[in-house]
């Protein structure tokens, strides 16, 4: 029997594996084969086109590592950085519930994780990092930059926190008409802040930009300084003849790597580009639909576009934006700006779930991790496939 089977293999099998193997070198089939004993079926799957893959990811529940620190507790999680060893930079703003410190301690204002989420170090004082922490960027020497959104300045310190680099803009005061937090913003051509909340640094020549203007009252511009910390020019969001009553928060910002400064304008639900000299290019709009009837309630009011990350490979394929209103995290296809999926499981405290997510960022495996404002914590979402 066995010499019957390899005979009909080398006769009147033979064409029909000679022409599925032509049809799988043109990838124009996919196969299914079942072979018991002497019969071969064959099934067949001509797709009218090939189907296209998007990043997907899952929640990692062991992430960060446990005990967190010395037995650590953390407030609302204001932002977050990954340096080039994956490390990670939680901006803690320490604002827990008393009575749980009686179980607790509190956790530093900055705190690093290794790439495996062990806790690394905490360190800063408060009162000299300033209030409302909100966004970081770590330079490839490690050290790290600091913005405190209830301030006017922006900080360069020392990886370990045991030196303080640099402090551009006065403590103390804002770039408004009176110099204090209460002055109407002046939005000057100096190196001074008015609510910054984004930073990100340039590492062709090491110009830093700054998204000054977190909330409404304090400035509305991306400030661009030398490394040095020397004002070098300023631009304000894009508004059209018909947009001038929507309120310009650049609540963040970030560079890409083909030249781009990507913006995030809360307040009209979108992401603006412009170019290193502040050239308007384009807008993104970032979309939701609510499932719930709005009828009697607000809707809408948190913004789609809160805080943005590029994807690790080369062309910076896709952008993973925080959409506070879905309370989902939106992966826009960079190029044309359309949403090709979304991922989490929308608001509450359970695994993939968010209370106020507040930051993002992505390492240099593809894996994303989201701060929670409110949620008081941080998730990594593994990343399962990569185009």
């Amino acid at each position: 029997m066995k010499q019957r089977f390899q005979r009909y293999l080398r006769t009147e099998a033979q064409p029909i594996t000679a022409y599925i193997r032509q049809l799988v070198l043109a990838e124009k089939v996919i196969l299914v084969l079942s072979l018991p004993i002497a019969l071969l079926i064959i099934t067949l799957v001509v797709p009218t086109a090939r189907a296209q893959q998007y990043p997907q990811f899952e929640v990692d529940p062991l992430y960060p590592e446990l005990p967190f620190g010395d037995k650590w507790l953390t407030g609302g999680i204001g932002g977050m950085c990954i340096d080039s060893q994956d490390h990670v930079y939680l901006l803690n703003r320490q604002n827990v519930v008393a009575d749980d410190l009686d179980g607790s301690k509190l956790a530093p204002p900055v705190i690093e994780l290794d790439a495996e989420g062990r806790v690394v170090r905490g360190w800063g004082d408060p009162d000299i990092l300033g209030g409302r922490l909100h966004d970081c960027h770590v330079e490839s020497n490690g050290n790290i930059w600091i913005v405190a959104a209830a301030t006017g300045y922006i900080q360069k310190w020392a990886n370990d926190g045991s030196e303080l680099l640099m402090q551009i803009g006065e403590s103390g005061a804002y770039d408004s008409s009176d110099g204090s937090r209460q002055g109407s913003p002046l939005n000057s051509d100096r190196a001074q802040f008015f609510l910054p909340g984004s930073i990100d640094v340039d590492p062709a020549n090491g110009d830093i930009y700054v998204a000054d203007g977190e909330l409404p009252g304090g400035n509305a511009r991306v400030a661009v300084l030398n490394s040095q910390g020397e004002f070098l020019r300023q631009w304000q969001l894009n508004r059209s003849t018909s947009e001038t009553e929507l309120t310009p928060l650049p609540h963040c910002l970030r560079l890409s790597a083909d030249g781009f400064i990507y913006v995030c304008d809360r307040g009209a639900d979108r992401i603006q580009v412009f170019d290193k000299l502040g050239n308007f290019v384009r807008n993104i709009a970032v979309s939701f639909e609510p499932l719930s009837p709005t009828d009697n309630r607000a809707s809408g009011s948190r913004g789609t576009a809160v805080v943005l990350a590029f994807s690790p490979d080369q062309a910076q394929r896709y952008l993973y934006v925080v959409n506070q209103n879905s309370v989902m995290i939106d992966v826009l296809d960079r190029e044309t700006g359309e949403r090709v999926s979304s991922f989490g499981e929308g608001p509450g405290r359970y695994r993939a779930q968010f209370t106020l997510p507040h930051g993002i960022g992505v390492d240099s495996k593809g894996n994303v991790y989201i701060a929670e404002q409110e949620g008081r914590r941080l998730q990594k979402f593994n990343l399962l496939n990569l185009n």
